[in-house]
Protein backbone atom coordinates (compact mmCIF):
# COMPACT_ATOMS: atom_id res chain seq x y z
CA UNK A 1 0.00 0.00 0.00
CA UNK A 2 1.57 3.74 -1.20
CA UNK A 3 0.77 5.96 1.85
CA UNK A 4 1.13 9.65 1.46
CA UNK A 5 2.17 11.37 4.53
CA UNK A 6 2.31 14.73 6.18
CA UNK A 7 1.81 17.05 8.67
CA UNK A 8 -0.50 20.35 7.99
CA UNK A 9 2.11 22.83 9.09
CA UNK A 10 4.57 24.76 7.72
CA UNK A 11 6.96 24.86 10.45
CA UNK A 12 10.04 23.70 10.16
CA UNK A 13 9.95 22.58 14.02
CA UNK A 14 6.50 21.35 13.35
CA UNK A 15 5.94 18.55 16.05
CA UNK A 16 3.28 17.09 13.75
CA UNK A 17 5.93 16.52 10.67
CA UNK A 18 8.23 15.10 14.45
CA UNK A 19 4.82 12.80 14.79
CA UNK A 20 3.92 12.15 11.24
CA UNK A 21 7.61 10.50 10.87
CA UNK A 22 7.55 8.69 13.75
CA UNK A 23 3.77 7.70 12.40
CA UNK A 24 5.40 6.13 9.50
CA UNK A 25 7.95 4.65 11.05
CA UNK A 26 5.25 2.33 12.35
CA UNK A 27 3.62 1.41 9.00
CA UNK A 28 6.21 -1.71 8.19
CA UNK A 29 3.75 -2.75 5.45
CA UNK A 30 3.45 0.22 3.72
CA UNK A 31 5.24 2.39 1.04
CA UNK A 32 5.22 5.24 2.57
CA UNK A 33 5.65 8.74 0.96
CA UNK A 34 6.62 11.92 3.20
CA UNK A 35 6.00 15.39 1.64
CA UNK A 36 5.86 18.68 3.26
CA UNK A 37 3.53 21.42 2.52
CA UNK A 38 6.01 24.09 2.15
CA UNK A 39 6.59 22.35 -1.17
CA UNK A 40 3.30 23.35 -2.23
CA UNK A 41 3.03 27.32 -1.69
CA UNK A 42 1.04 29.35 -3.06
CA UNK A 43 -0.67 33.23 -2.48
CA UNK A 44 -3.36 33.31 -0.31
CA UNK A 45 -6.48 32.27 -2.02
CA UNK A 46 -8.90 34.79 -3.14
CA UNK A 47 -11.60 34.42 -5.74
CA UNK A 48 -10.05 37.56 -7.63
CA UNK A 49 -7.01 35.92 -8.29
CA UNK A 50 -8.25 32.55 -9.07
CA UNK A 51 -10.33 34.85 -11.90
CA UNK A 52 -7.53 36.64 -12.85
CA UNK A 53 -4.60 33.99 -12.92
CA UNK A 54 -6.63 30.60 -12.66
CA UNK A 55 -5.53 27.83 -9.88
CA UNK A 56 -1.78 27.73 -9.15
CA UNK A 57 0.19 24.35 -10.41
CA UNK A 58 1.28 23.82 -6.62
CA UNK A 59 -2.43 22.61 -6.32
CA UNK A 60 -2.36 20.16 -9.05
CA UNK A 61 0.90 19.21 -7.74
CA UNK A 62 -1.10 18.55 -4.22
CA UNK A 63 -3.73 16.78 -5.46
CA UNK A 64 -1.64 14.66 -8.04
CA UNK A 65 0.13 13.24 -4.69
CA UNK A 66 -3.02 12.31 -3.20
CA UNK A 67 -3.96 10.74 -6.99
CA UNK A 68 -1.32 8.32 -6.66
CA UNK A 69 -1.50 7.08 -3.75
CA UNK A 70 -3.83 4.37 -2.05
CA UNK A 71 -4.13 6.34 1.79
CA UNK A 72 -3.11 9.22 3.42
CA UNK A 73 -1.78 9.94 7.10
CA UNK A 74 -2.25 13.96 8.06
CA UNK A 75 -1.23 15.32 11.14
CA UNK A 76 -2.85 18.23 11.81
CA UNK A 77 -1.54 21.26 13.88
CA UNK A 78 -3.54 23.69 15.34
CA UNK A 79 -3.81 27.29 15.48
CA UNK A 80 -5.70 29.16 17.46
CA UNK A 81 -8.22 26.04 17.50
CA UNK A 82 -8.51 25.78 13.82
CA UNK A 83 -5.86 24.88 10.90
CA UNK A 84 -2.96 26.58 10.17
CA UNK A 85 -3.24 29.12 7.88
CA UNK A 86 -0.68 27.57 5.47
CA UNK A 87 -2.67 24.43 5.15
CA UNK A 88 -6.07 25.51 4.89
CA UNK A 89 -4.60 27.53 1.70
CA UNK A 90 -3.29 25.03 0.22
CA UNK A 91 -6.63 23.31 0.83
CA UNK A 92 -8.66 26.19 -0.52
CA UNK A 93 -7.10 25.93 -3.35
CA UNK A 94 -7.26 22.49 -4.32
CA UNK A 95 -10.73 22.26 -3.51
CA UNK A 96 -10.70 24.54 -6.06
CA UNK A 97 -9.39 22.63 -8.54
CA UNK A 98 -10.75 19.43 -6.81
CA UNK A 99 -13.73 19.56 -4.98
CA UNK A 100 -13.05 15.78 -3.96
CA UNK A 101 -9.64 16.55 -2.29
CA UNK A 102 -9.37 13.43 -0.91
CA UNK A 103 -10.60 11.14 -3.79
CA UNK A 104 -11.93 8.60 -1.67
CA UNK A 105 -8.83 7.91 -0.44
CA UNK A 106 -8.91 6.68 3.26
CA UNK A 107 -7.27 8.43 6.06
CA UNK A 108 -5.84 8.28 9.03
CA UNK A 109 -6.10 11.42 10.91
CA UNK A 110 -3.88 12.70 13.63
CA UNK A 111 -3.01 15.64 15.65
CA UNK A 112 -1.03 16.94 18.74
CA UNK A 113 -0.36 19.85 20.69
CA UNK A 114 2.17 20.65 23.68
CA UNK A 115 -0.88 21.17 25.64
CA UNK A 116 -3.89 18.63 27.04
CA UNK A 117 -6.23 19.29 24.05
CA UNK A 118 -3.54 17.77 21.62
CA UNK A 119 -5.08 19.82 19.13
CA UNK A 120 -8.56 18.11 19.05
CA UNK A 121 -10.36 21.08 18.19
CA UNK A 122 -8.87 21.16 14.42
CA UNK A 123 -8.65 17.22 14.48
CA UNK A 124 -12.56 17.04 15.17
CA UNK A 125 -12.99 19.90 12.28
CA UNK A 126 -10.79 17.51 9.75
CA UNK A 127 -12.51 14.63 10.88
CA UNK A 128 -15.91 15.94 10.73
CA UNK A 129 -15.84 17.54 7.12
CA UNK A 130 -13.64 14.82 5.81
CA UNK A 131 -16.93 13.26 3.58
CA UNK A 132 -17.65 17.03 2.36
CA UNK A 133 -13.97 16.03 0.17
CA UNK A 134 -14.51 12.46 -0.41
CA UNK A 135 -12.37 11.00 2.37
CA UNK A 136 -13.15 8.21 4.49
CA UNK A 137 -11.64 8.30 7.29
CA UNK A 138 -10.59 5.29 9.26
CA UNK A 139 -8.90 6.32 12.30
CA UNK A 140 -8.36 9.29 14.43
CA UNK A 141 -5.71 10.11 17.05
CA UNK A 142 -4.97 13.32 19.55
CA UNK A 143 -2.15 12.92 21.17
CA UNK A 144 -1.89 15.90 24.20
CA UNK A 145 1.04 16.97 26.15
CA UNK A 146 3.96 16.16 23.47
CA UNK A 147 6.59 17.29 25.24
CA UNK A 148 5.79 14.82 27.91
CA UNK A 149 4.63 12.03 25.46
CA UNK A 150 7.53 12.15 22.76
CA UNK A 151 11.30 12.24 23.16
CA UNK A 152 12.15 14.28 19.82
CA UNK A 153 15.91 13.10 19.75
CA UNK A 154 14.69 9.73 19.69
CA UNK A 155 11.82 10.33 17.61
CA UNK A 156 9.19 8.45 19.49
CA UNK A 157 6.26 8.08 21.66
CA UNK A 158 7.29 7.60 25.15
CA UNK A 159 3.90 7.11 26.83
CA UNK A 160 3.58 3.24 26.36
CA UNK A 161 -0.77 3.72 26.28
CA UNK A 162 -0.15 6.58 23.51
CA UNK A 163 2.36 4.28 21.41
CA UNK A 164 -0.22 1.14 21.86
CA UNK A 165 -3.12 3.68 20.57
CA UNK A 166 -1.04 4.85 17.52
CA UNK A 167 -0.17 1.76 16.55
CA UNK A 168 -3.98 0.79 16.83
CA UNK A 169 -5.31 3.93 14.68
CA UNK A 170 -2.63 2.94 12.05
CA UNK A 171 -3.56 -0.59 12.31
CA UNK A 172 -7.17 0.57 10.66
CA UNK A 173 -5.17 1.28 7.17
CA UNK A 174 -5.07 -2.58 6.91
CA UNK A 175 -8.37 -2.79 6.92
CA UNK A 176 -8.71 -0.27 4.14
Amino acid sequence: MKVLAFAASNSRKSINKDLIRYACTRLTDSDVEIIDINDYEMPIYNSDLEEAHGIPEAASRFLDKISEADALLISYAEHNGSYTVAYKNLFDWASRKKLEVYQGKPIIMLSTSPGAGGAKSVLSAAVGSAHFFVGKVMASLSVPEFYKNFHRDKGVITNPDLAAQLDETLSALQQA
